[in-house]
C-alpha cells in the first residue's frame, strides 16, 4: 500500500483548488444576477413596447373613422372634388398599411412572436457559420 505524504505543494495545490472553486462561485452568482437582470429589463421594454402600439394602433382607428367623416364631407364639396377624394383613397390606402403594419408588430413582440423571431436568427446565424 502506497501513503502519500502530505507536503507543502499538495498545500499550494489544495488552496488553489479551493480558490478557483470560489471564484467560480461568485462567477456564477454574478451571471445569475446578471441574467436575472436581463428578463426583467427584458419584460418591461417588451409590456412598454406593447402599450405603445396598442396606443398607436388606436389612434389608427381613430384616424380612419375621422378619414370617413372627411369622405363625406368631401363629396359635398364642389371644389377639387376629384383630387380631394384621390388624396383621401390614398390616405386610407396608407393608414390601412400601417394598421396591418401595426398588427404584424404585436405579433412580433408577443413573447411567442420573440421566440419565434430568435429562433429564426439563431439559424441563420448557424446557416451562415456552416457556409462561411
Amino acid at each position: 500500500m502506497h501513503v502519500i505524504r502530505w507536503s507543502p505543494m499538495i498545500t499550494l495545490l489544495a488552496a488553489l483548488i479551493f480558490l478557483g472553486a470560489a471564484a467560480l462561485l461568485v462567477s456564477a452568482a454574478a451571471a445569475l444576477r446578471a441574467w436575472l437582470r436581463f428578463r426583467r429589463t427584458r419584460r418591461e421594454l417588451q409590456g412598454r413596447l406593447l402599450d405603445e402600439v396598442a396606443s398607436v394602433t388606436g389612434r389608427i382607428g381613430e384616424l380612419e373613422r375621422n378619414l370617413g367623416s372627411l369622405e363625406r364631407r368631401a363629396g359635398s364639396l364642389p371644389v377639387r372634388v376629384a383630387e380631394l377624394q384621390q388624396s383621401l383613397a390614398t390616405l386610407r390606402l396608407l393608414s390601412g398599411t400601417l394598421s396591418i403594419s401595426l398588427r404584424q408588430l404585436q405579433r412580433a413582440l408577443s413573447p411567442s412572436g420573440l421566440k419565434l423571431g430568435l429562433s429564426g436568427y439563431l439559424a441563420t446565424l448557424s446557416r451562415g457559420r456552416r457556409t462561411g
